[in-house]
């Protein structure tokens, strides 16, 4: 298995801030955004790790990151030309997966605890077959990819519903087989011009084919100013805890 981090997109959220740099190169709390979905991909044993961001700031990346040895693991970079959606992003991953499973990382994703991600990655590759997600309760669920549940199954996703049957949504954290660049490429842009992994991940679940996994621990986006300052805020009280 390999890793993915998924740094791209435009960070329009995060403007005038964004204007001269990539969001995920802005800090949370002592460190570069970035920094916090490396150190989960090390945890989860991942060796190699690609980094897919924009053309603009690409450079920006590499110059901080280097070849990943400082952070233990083996960096390469990809270029995605434009926004165009998480789906089409992690397409761009398909060489560099070769013909193998992985996890999926958004890099504007904070999760306070690491542990139930290391075990799932864990105990997917024990089959490597279908896919996982990563579910949490939360108090803005309009804002996510909303999952419904029915016992140990996920019955659908649904993407930013104005009126969401559940408070429980899909973190940024997936882990696909093969079978998902195929998928893919069987998908459609959705109403607002994008490559919806939400799309990507109904297929699997259609498919019979989609466990999950309860977050535990505090978790958070940081794609807004909201957002950003309450991952910070995590971090920096984790560390006034310990």
């Amino acid at each position: 298995m390999k890793g993915i981090i998924l740094a791209g997109g435009n960070g329009t959220r995060l403007r005038p801030v964004t204007f001269v740099t990539n969001k995920h190169l802005l800090p949370v709390y002592n460190k570069p955004m970035i920094f916090y979905p490396l150190e989960t991909m090390r945890e989860c044993g991942f060796e190699d790790v690609l980094i897919v961001s924009g053309r603009e700031h690409a450079g920006d990346f590499s110059n901080l990151l280097g070849s990943g040895k400082e952070f233990g693991v083996r960096l390469s970079y990809e270029i995605q030309e434009e926004a165009g959606g998480i789906a089409q992003a992690l397409a761009l991953a398909e060489d560099f997966a070769d013909g193998g499973s992985m996890a999926v990382h958004l890099g504007d994703n904070i999760f306070e605890q690491r542990e139930q991600l290391v075990a799932g990655v864990k105990k997917f590759a024990e089959r490597e077959d279908g896919a996982m997600i990563f579910i949490k309760q939360v108090a803005d669920p309009e804002r996510f990819g909303v999952a419904e549940i029915a016992g140990d199954k996920v019955v659908k996703i649904v993407e930013k519903p104005k009126a969401p049957k559940s408070n429980l949504i899909v973190t940024g954290f997936y882990v696909y087989d093969k079978n998902v660049f195929e998928i893919i490429r069987s998908q459609k842009p959705s109403a607002r011009g994008e490559m919806e992994i939400t799309d990507v991940n109904n297929v699997y679940i259609e498919q019979g084919k989609m466990a999950y996994n309860m977050v535990e621990g505090e978790w958070t986006d940081a794609g807004t100013f909201d957002t950003l300052l309450r991952a910070s805020n995590l971090v920096a009280g984790k560390k006034a805890v310990k």
